[in-house]
């Protein structure tokens, strides 16, 4: 009885740390379940705007060629005309694929960036650039298909928006490809974009 006893702390630390390893493999172990296209996340789907030039526009009109979707305002300060002005040297660069490829730049701000505003804009950048605006309840519909986060901060002089800065990647069936941003090097983010031409 006194050896049975001798060897019940022993056998009670051996279970412990066996149950402890085995808790800690399957934390750490990958799910054994495929990760099929049910479990992604979709991104992009169809939305209803108004282009710069003050003419319905929706996702239809976008059908038959890969697209590269942007979101941002007028007023950003840096991140919107940095990633417009990359990608019109983006679209020089491709010479004739830029034809094959459209560029959208999307408004999170359609309270100041009316279509005339949008037009005024984007006359500094690559005349390819579509400009669409639309109202709120378009602009959030819009943003929430293509899992973009914007919200309009307070400041002294009246507002300024956050927002996501990535640059949607699209093929010509109007379905999610990749994606880039403005602080990827330049070589990365043209090789995406011919790409996307030609496989998309």
């Amino acid at each position: 009885m006194v050896v049975r006893r001798s060897l019940l702390l022993p056998l009670l630390v051996f279970l412990t740390a066996a149950i402890f390893l085995l808790a800690t493999l399957l934390l750490v172990l990958p799910d054994p379940k495929p990760s099929g296209s049910a479990s992604r996340v979709p991104i992009g789907g169809p939305f209803q705007l108004t282009s710069q030039e003050g003419k319905p526009f929706s996702s239809d009109s976008l059908k038959g060629k890969p697209f590269a979707i942007f979101f941002g305002f007028t007023h950003c300060p840096e991140v919107c005309p940095t990633t417009l002005y990359d990608l019109t040297q983006d679209l020089t660069t491709m010479g004739k694929d830029a034809d094959k490829l459209n560029v959208v730049f999307v408004t999170i701000d359609p309270e100041q960036d009316t279509p005339d505003l949008m037009k005024t804009y984007l006359s500094s950048f690559d005349p390819r650039i579509i400009g669409l605006s639309g109202t709120p309840d378009q602009i959030a519909a819009t943003a929430k298909a293509y899992k973009v986060f914007y919200e309009k901060v307070p400041t002294d002089s009246g507002y300024t928006m956050n927002h996501t800065a990535t640059i949607f990647l699209m093929d010509s069936k109007g379905d999610f490809y990749g994606s880039s941003n403005f602080q990827e090097p330049q070589e990365t983010r043209r090789q995406k974009l011919q790409n996307l031409v030609k496989n998309g």
